[in-house]
């Protein structure tokens, strides 16, 4: 949990190893200025407390084949906590749903979804998407151009 907000040499730390979560705590120490081993101490600290929730490799997925992006409204038949559990635990299983969100809107979720094609993305919407616990309609969006993409 944590106790208290990151200073200056912290935030510091979060920054170098949200761009770049292979350097060293050599590394991290030189630029931001302190030695290695109170770095190394800041940087446990971080990740005991959550701030650093982890570390992995990005990868670039018009390079695996997978350049089709659509944004999904889903629209439920039933907005009670059993039935959006169920919604979100099948969620999970569809490997092609990048990210899900549930939205305060006319429409109850926002699904990113990634394919290789629009023939595949039109498979996955009428197998998968289509078939998750109480959807009653789906709205999509084509990605034309990512401009901003934190992955």
């Amino acid at each position: 949990m944590n106790t208290a907000a990151p200073d200056r040499f912290d935030q510091a730390i979060l920054a170098l190893l949200s761009t770049d979560g292979r350097l060293s705590a050599a590394e991290v120490a030189r630029r931001i200025g302190l030695s290695k081993s109170p770095t190394q101490a800041r940087i446990k600290k971080l990740e005991d407390e959550g701030l650093i929730a982890g570390y992995r490799a990005v990868l670039d997925p018009i390079a695996m084949g997978l350049a089709h992006v659509a944004f999904v409204e889903v629209k439920l038949s039933d907005t009670r906590e059993a039935a959006l559990s169920a919604f979100n635990k099948a969620v999970l299983k569809v490997p092609e749903i990048e990210a899900c969100h549930m939205i305060a809107s006319r429409f109850d979720y926002l699904l990113k979804v990634r394919t290789s094609d629009i023939q595949s993305y039109r498979r996955v919407l009428g197998e998968h998407i289509s078939a998750l616990p109480h959807v009653a309609s789906t709205s999509t969006y084509v990605a034309m151009e990512a401009v901003k993409d934190a992955g």
